[in-house]
């Protein structure tokens, strides 16, 4: 692949999950970045098996943990048990509990993976997507626009939170989706009509 032209040129991973694909997103959801000036240099529709998924969930302690936290916090704000509904109250367990849920959804149906490539393309791809859960996402990110999901529903109903789209949280991250998701040769180099305009 040609060497990135500009200094702070990134490529990040989004994952258009099955909730996104089966209400017909797609379009949308990848014209969003398109118009912000993210150059799209991968682009796959697949239906992966629980295995990579699992690998794209990693079975992490400190990445459970911080799962696990965050539904403790949920169930205190609604009053409800986790013990009682979950069976546990270590954050770990949950966390794995939740992990379990992701990897079955995302295994549930196709899915679209994007490679994308901008100066600064993890944070402007976060920004377009949105905070985590639908239910506080601001108005106008793809989050905000498209769902109104929220762990309070997901952890009673015992399932992921439905939010649309996954999208690299750091630099270490995309580099890890990048080698799980793609093959160096789907990768491509080109050049947007408008990138001097947009970049330069």
């Amino acid at each position: 692949m040609a060497k990135a032209k500009h200094e702070h040129t990134e490529q990040t991973v989004v994952i258009i999950k099955p909730d996104g694909v089966f209400r017909a997103l797609v379009g949308e959801i990848t014209m969003r970045f398109e118009k912000a000036g993210l150059k799209l240099v991968a682009c796959k529709m697949v239906h992966v098996d629980a295995d990579l998924v699992g690998k794209h969930y990693r079975d992490d302690e400190d990445y459970l943990r911080s799962v696990g936290e965050k539904s403790l916090e949920n169930y205190k704000k609604y009053g409800f048990d986790p013990g009682e509904h979950l069976g546990t109250k270590d954050p770990v367990e949950i966390g794995r509990i939740v992990r379990g849920w992701n990897i079955e959804f995302l295994s549930s149906g196709p899915v679209v993976v994007q490679l994308w490539e901008a100066p600064h393309a993890i944070e402007i791809v976060r920004k377009i997507v949105g905070f985590t859960f639908p239910q506080v996402a601001t108005p106008g990110t793809i989050r905000g626009d498209f769902s109104m999901d929220s762990p309070f529903l997901s952890n009673t109903l015992k399932r992921p939170v439905k939010n649309l789209i996954h999208a690299s949280g750091d630099k270490k991250e995309a580099e890890l989706e990048k080698k799980l998701w793609f093959r160096e040769e789907e990768i491509h180099s080109y050049k947007r009509v408008d990138e001097d305009l947009i970049y330069g």
